[in-house]
């Protein structure tokens, strides 16, 4: 299991996942309040890398029952730039917020802060099966989880919510920006060769350059980045064995 990676003391030393968690408002809101929520907060969101180094990246997903009533989350970490698995961190919980596109965080939001508060090692960098700043109200799933983990955070979507943008060229690294009211906020990337590409924004704590140089440098010959792959993995794994 995941669960049991020896941990190196190097990495240990300078870990504290809860250290730096800050609450920043309560969960058990409306859906009126939850946009509100997100009004407020974008602007704390810091579009700049306050690193110079990354050594481990997290990779978060969260899966869902085929009734539709309990959440499965798991969050992997991954050396950088060698994706060696680290640690690993698993929870299930039950669905407390409507599906709602533009509000997944008040949705996964429970299931990714309990499985944030089981690793032993706090990532440098986390990348979300979510939007960043390439949301309509530029405060995605990346952006609100990277705020409440104090957290550099990347946002990388399978399928877009704002439109307009163009699709990339076939080949791998080839990209077009994402704009939001004339502003780059994401790219559409190509992560390999001849297959759908991802959409990809900075969350909080990172610049959007930096947010694709890290998905690119993290795909080790699949569409999506190790630490997310990994991540995605466990989630299924844990649904199909409830």
């Amino acid at each position: 299991m995941l669960r049991n990676i020896p941990l190196d003391p190097r990495i240990l030393e300078s870990s504290s996942p809860f250290l730096n968690m800050k609450p920043l408002h309560s969960w058990n809101v409306s859906v009126e309040e939850a946009i509100q929520i997100q009004e407020a907060l974008k602007d704390r969101i810091i579009l700049k890398k306050p690193f110079s180094k990354v050594r481990t990246m997290g990779g978060g997903d969260v899966a869902y029952s085929k009734n539709g009533n309990l959440l499965f989350g798991a969050i992997v970490v991954l050396s950088y730039p060698e994706m060696k698995p680290i640690d690993a961190a698993m929870a299930r919980g039950e669905i407390s917020f409507p599906y709602i596109p533009g509000l997944f965080s008040f949705r996964e939001r429970p299931i990714l802060i309990k499985t944030f508060q089981k690793l032993r090692v706090k990532p440098d960098v986390m990348i979300f099966d979510g939007q960043g700043i390439a949301h309509p109200r530029g405060m995605g799933l990346a952006s609100h989880m990277g705020l409440w983990f104090d957290l550099p955070s990347i946002g990388c979507a399978k399928t877009p919510l704002l439109e307009g943008f163009i699709s990339p060229g076939p080949s791998r690294e080839s990209f077009e920006w994402i704009r939001r009211e004339g502003k780059k906020v994401g790219a559409v990337l190509r992560t390999r060769e001849k297959v759908n590409p991802l959409f990809i924004s900075p969350g909080h704590r990172i610049d959007l350059l930096t947010s694709i140089h890290l998905i690119l440098e993290s795909c080790r010959g699949f569409r999506i980045p190790e630490p997310l792959r990994k991540a995605h993995q466990a989630s299924r794994s844990m649904l199909h064995r409830a």
